[in-house]
């Protein structure tokens, strides 16, 4: 028979992966996560922030970084400013960086939501892969004799209705994302 719980993990493999994307666009709130993607120069190799670092949110619009090494503070700085796609600001004070996260403008706030359509879209790039990779391969077991022509049929509607079901939970991270950010 037919095991679909490859092509379903691939599937979720795509809605998680949304999800990380999500988190990462900005609402108008500091998030200590807003910060995953940054990487920072540090002992003559490029790493992640949160190994050279520790991030706080201490205010509803402040962002704190405050190294473990004082000496990587002018490099986390200028790690945060670089990230063209947070538009953050970052100060430093020679202890701590501070980040403050700007309120969201109307304009930016659709630009935040055409972006976040954008991300959507990758997920359902990544749906369609995974379905037309398992109807490829039942297919192939077909041509191969180990799959009737009923049962193809059947691993079809599974399939469709496996897709069915994440672009279903797709829609519903994605409106209410959208919510979030449209909400003054």
């Amino acid at each position: 028979m037919f095991d679909t719980d490859t092509y379903e993990l691939k599937m979720e493999g795509a809605l998680e992966h949304l999800q990380g994307e999500l988190r990462k666009v900005q609402t108008g709130r500091a998030q200590a996560s807003m910060l995953d993607d940054i990487k920072v120069e540090a002992y003559g190799t490029v790493m992640p922030l949160n190994q050279v670092a520790n991030v706080t949110t201490p205010e509803a619009q402040l962002l704190q970084v405050t190294p473990f090494d004082q000496a990587n503070l002018a490099n986390i700085s200028a790690a945060i400013r670089d990230d063209q796609s947070l538009g953050l600001n970052p100060s430093d004070d020679g202890r701590v960086v501070r980040v403050p996260v700007p309120a969201l403008t109307e304009e930016r706030r659709r630009q935040l939501v055409k972006q976040l359509g954008e991300k959507v879209e990758q997920a359902r790039i990544g749906l369609r892969n995974a379905r037309q990779e398992a109807l490829q391969d039942a297919k192939r077991k077909k041509e191969a004799k180990e799959l009737s022509e009923d049962d193809q049929k059947a691993v079809e509607k599974a399939i469709d209705k496996l897709v069915a079901d994440y672009q279903v939970k797709i829609d519903e991270i994605f409106k209410e994302k959208e919510q979030d950010i449209l909400k003054v």
